[in-house]
């Protein structure tokens, strides 16, 4: 075995040429790679100084980059008018649950169909009269303020409710008109109602009773009118009251807010036709019933 020197770690020319001689098929392997390397260097031309954003020559991407250059269209001008709506798009808001959309609608004509296509009464009413409800927030005051002003409004038109809260003395009443005139332009804007003159719709003066058993003549079925009102109660709350003596008291101030349900003179008039049918239709009472007397005793039967 050799001694490993300095000499055996190739420190002359001698070792590695004598290693390259001694293994043929490498010599073959370099040679070839050498002339791939030259004929590569004389088809490619040379190397242009590459500017901000560019490829190199000799980059994998070169070929790819080159193209897109050259297949680049021209530059398209934008359309001047409106964009067209993209159905897709827009389906993400009208329509985010088509299956529950379906199977809804599958259930609504199920339900029409078990009963023959025959609605209740409270469905044709719901479709043929029109009402709007409407509870403000709470208002700084306590129900026993409040209430009298709601069963003072409630069943008067909601002009002349309006002009009761105008002229009224009560504090809470500023609110009340408030909450009324917001009541009134809702119903307007949302349900359509009261606007029977302004549509051209005009009917005679019809003579009726409402719930109290009060004559009023009705010159406009669309009128609005306050059917119902009514408060309700809400939270506490705190403030301090200093006292003499560095004393503290907790005050608890009472928070009540009132609900007002608005409906047209249409509702009022079917009313009045049900009561007077009802009462018509009503049989006379008899104290007892007319028939024989049969086994007459000393005692009382009944």
């Amino acid at each position: 075995m050799p001694r490993r020197g300095i000499r055996w770690w190739g420190r002359g020319s001698s070792t590695t040429e004598q290693t390259q001689s001694e293994n043929p098929i490498l010599d073959e392997y370099l040679a070839k790679q050498r002339a791939r390397e030259d004929k590569r260097k004389k088809a490619s031309p040379a190397p242009s100084p590459m500017s901000t954003g560019d490829l190199s020559a000799d980059s994998i991407f070169a070929d790819e980059h080159d193209t897109g250059k050259a297949a680049q269209p021209a530059e398209v001008p934008e359309p001047t008018g409106p964009r067209p709506r993209d159905k897709a798009a827009m389906a993400a808001a009208l329509d985010p649950d088509p299956r529950s959309r379906r199977r809804w609608e599958r259930k609504m004509v199920i339900r029409e169909i078990r009963k023959r296509g025959r609605l209740s009464k409270a469905q044709v009413i719901k479709r043929t009269e029109r009402e709007s409800l409407t509870k403000s927030p709470f208002i700084h005051t306590s129900i026993k303020k409040l209430g009298p002003l709601a069963r003072q409004i409630a069943g008067k038109p909601i002009e002349e409710a309006i002009t009761q809260m105008r002229f009224s003395k009560k504090k809470a009443a500023i609110d009340v008109k408030q909450i009324l005139e917001h009541a009134r332009n809702e119903a307007i804007v949302r349900r359509g109602m009261g606007l029977g003159k302004a549509q051209g719709e005009f009917h005679e003066p019809l003579l009726i009773r409402n719930k109290e058993g009060k004559k009023m003549i009705v010159t406009d079925k669309s009128r609005i009118y306050v059917d119902q009102a009514w408060v309700g109660r809400g939270s506490y709350t705190k403030e301090p009251s200093f006292r003499a003596r560095g004393r503290v008291d907790i005050l608890r101030s009472p928070q009540t807010s009132i609900s007002v349900l608005l409906k047209e003179e249409k509702t009022r008039i079917r009313e009045h036709e049900e009561r007077k049918k009802k009462r018509d239709n009503r049989k006379l009472w008899v104290q007892l019933p007319d028939r024989p007397i049969q086994q007459q005793t000393q005692w009382y039967k009944w």
